[in-house]
């Protein structure tokens, strides 16, 4: 997608792991909660289980934020189904469980919400949850309104992605912009560059837009930030802060 020619579908506020801090993140509860922030876009995160179910979770071991232990990619989907995903946050999320991708995309498929899926790969396994994630959200998204972008870290991932599904778009996420970060995006065919806000400015905003690139940035939490973002030319926005930034 040309930045110079075509207009950008996208919200220009989206929710990062479904409600930023408000529920426990990347479950089904998160997404509710920023849909009742009036947010129409919802950012999470996507892997694999250990017979190949794509489902939502940021970590690559489950202690943080599940009452399991050990490494995320280690367990079937039966396994990661029955633990608690809601309870670290908070008791009113107590035995809210791990979802899967399916799960997700129905639900934001029903309420009209637009989705950013960060392929978010077990370490060794980026080309195969690249592919397998991308295949996935072809078929679920197929003859939706609006497809989802599909993001991430690795490259590898994001590569086994154009190359499995070269139809749907991509971005680039970086914690620092490289010097050739151009030349990445390209070999990619990603249509935007998605850094850390803090690496971002009007110079650079300007330049990813006149090469016909979008620019999305996460995560930055205070409006008067996110008002310089997008005077600079931001398209989309992604902030844990859905009880103050309003949506756009």
């Amino acid at each position: 997608m040309d930045a110079r020619k075509a207009p950008w579908p996208y919200p220009r506020c989206c929710a990062h792991r479904g409600a930023g801090k408000l529920a426990p993140e990347n479950t089904l509860a998160a997404m509710e909660v920023g849909f009742a922030h009036d947010y129409r876009m919802a950012e999470f995160d996507v892997k694999l289980s250990a017979d190949g179910v794509a489902f939502l979770l940021h970590d690559d071991t489950l202690d943080r934020t599940t009452d399991g232990h050990g490494p995320a990619g280690a367990l079937a989907w039966s396994q990661l189904a029955r633990l608690d995903a809601g309870s670290w946050h908070s008791p009113a999320f107590a035995r809210e469980p791990l979802p899967t991708f399916e799960t997700i995309a129905r639900w934001a498929i029903e309420k009209g919400v637009a989705c950013n899926v960060e392929i978010k790969p077990m370490p060794g396994l980026e080309a195969i949850t690249g592919k397998s994630v991308a295949l996935a959200a072809r078929e679920l998204w197929r003859g939706a309104a609006l497809p989802p972008i599909l993001s991430s870290f690795s490259e590898v991932a994001l590569a086994a992605a154009r190359d499995a599904t070269p139809e749907l778009e991509r971005a680039l996420l970086l914690e620092k912009v490289p010097g050739d970060w151009k030349a990445r995006l390209k070999c990619l065919g990603c249509c935007a560059i998605d850094p850390d806000y803090r690496e971002l400015n009007a110079r650079l905003v300007g330049e990813a837009r006149g090469s016909g690139y979008r620019v999305l940035t996460y995560t930055p939490n205070d409006p008067k930030t996110i008002e310089r973002l997008v005077e600079w030319g931001v398209d989309t926005v992604i902030t844990d802060a859905i009880d103050v930034v309003r949506p756009r």
